[in-house]
């Protein structure tokens, strides 16, 4: 009998497995436009609720990576990629890619855009005046050549199946399933055509995966789905449980990150770049011992290699590297009303998702499909777990446009604030790498 999109949407309602070939009759249907965004929102809403097996989520990985080209990236040698899951202040790419390529590791990057509460790599960087991230292949090319890295968007010739999916999870609620997020990601990856794979995979209140079961679950999923692509990936696992460094908003996370390229040393943000960009050191085969590679990966911070090479790749790719030297050339708001503290105490929590959604309803991210995004809005911390505060001190700021009622109480409502002293929030980075045994057999949320 041949299957009708119906009737592959009510096969996982019930829970069944899907074969291959009704996996790609949904979403090659999409892609065409013979698929309503009524029927395609019901089948994501399915897979969200039934899950898939390793199997469907590799098909749909495969579906997803076939719907377009593959970027021709022969001729470089041991180009790496980063990714990263998704969290509140997370702007570690920035970072990570200019730090790479001073050191000779090349990186080609394919991002997104914001998903619910979290920010994207793409928004954030359209915040630079000028800066073009949908490149044709050519254009990659070139541009990697001279600079050593690159960061581009899905174009209608790479991934469309997932392009076109991906805005719609974010406006249906499916944001957070595991097949979802890993066929998502992995496409992009493979696609990509690097030789490997470094994955920032978040756990906590401000990640997609909320606890580090699940996080640990995504991360062996996505290096098994790898390993059947060829594709070699490692993981690191990081905790979101509160902001990634001080801000979350675009232009505001893209000063911040210039800010980490001059040697600062930002919590929580500059150890886990350091972490990452030594992984994928080892990962190319630059380097073999973990240390020596985070001494190296430190020591373009510190000496201005890593910011030279991010000003560089701002001008190969459109954008002003004038905001390198000056980032008050970057969107800004006409108002930024500070937060403060209405009792004294310790911060023993900064509640990362609540932050994330602040800055979603000034405007740094979408709640519906095809809504603009305002580059200058967001929230800057004052205050991180640990921190002493006494009352009437500054906890956040938030950077509004005064066209609304400014959300202070929201902002305040983040914080906890106790009377017993609170350590800072330990750093916990895990890091998985490819097994030898074969790979998940399950993927259910």
């Amino acid at each position: 009998m041949t299957l009708g999109v119906l009737d592959v949407i009510a096969a996982k309602r019930r829970g069944e497995r899907l074969p291959a070939e009704a996996i790609a009759l949904v979403v090659d249907g999409y892609v065409r436009g013979d698929v309503p965004d009524y029927q395609m929102a019901a089948w994501l809403m399915a897979v969200a609720c039934r899950g898939m097996d390793f199997d469907e989520v590799v098909a749909l990985t495969r579906v997803y990576v076939d719907s377009g080209e593959r970027l021709d990236l022969r001729g470089f040698d041991r180009v790496v990629d980063k990714h990263s899951t998704g969290g509140v202040g997370d702007k570690t790419t920035l970072v990570v890619a200019p730090a790479l390529a001073a050191l000779g590791v090349p990186v080609a990057k394919m991002s997104g855009r914001g998903l619910d509460f979290a920010g994207g790599t793409l928004d954030k960087l359209e915040s630079i005046p000028g800066l073009r991230v949908g490149l044709d292949s050519d254009r990659i090319r070139t541009v990697l050549a001279e600079v050593g890295m690159v960061v581009v968007e899905q174009s209608a010739r790479l991934v469309p199946a997932d392009g076109a999916t991906y805005a719609l999870r974010d406006v249906t609620g499916t944001v957070e399933s595991l097949p979802l997020i890993a066929a998502s990601i992995m496409s992009k990856k493979i696609a990509a055509g690097t030789n490997g794979v470094v994955l920032d995979v978040k756990f906590g209140g401000g990640a997609l995966t909320g606890d580090l079961a699940s996080a640990t679950e995504l991360a062996s999923l996505m290096i098994e789905i790898g390993a059947a692509f060829g594709l070699r990936c490692h993981a690191v696992i990081s905790d979101m449980d509160q902001p990634l460094g001080w801000s979350a908003g675009n232009a505001l996370e893209i000063r911040e990150a210039v800010d980490v390229l001059r040697g600062a040393e930002v919590p929580g943000l500059t150890e886990l770049c350091v972490t990452l960009a030594a992984e994928a050191v080892l990962l190319s085969g630059a380097e073999t011992d973990q240390d020596r590679a985070r001494e190296q990966v430190r020591a373009v911070l510190a000496d201005g290699r890593a910011r030279a090479t991010f000003r560089r790749w701002v001008a190969a790719q459109g954008g002003d590297p004038a905001v390198v030297d000056d980032p008050r050339r970057l969107p800004a708001t006409p108002h930024a009303d500070l937060v403060t503290a209405g009792r004294s105490g310790w911060v023993r929590a900064v509640d990362a998702r609540a932050i994330g959604t602040l800055a979603l309803r000034l405007g740094a991210g979408r709640q519906v499909k095809s809504a603009p995004i305002d580059h200058a809005v967001g929230v800057t911390l004052h205050k991180r777990v640990g921190d002493r505060v006494v009352a009437g001190e500054p906890l956040a700021q938030v950077h509004h446009r005064g066209a609304g009622p400014v959300p202070v109480e929201q902002a305040r409502a983040a914080f906890t604030i106790v009377a017993e002293e609170v350590p800072p929030a330990p750093t916990v980075h895990t890091v998985l790498r490819p097994r030898t045994a074969p790979g998940v057999a399950t993927a259910r949320r």
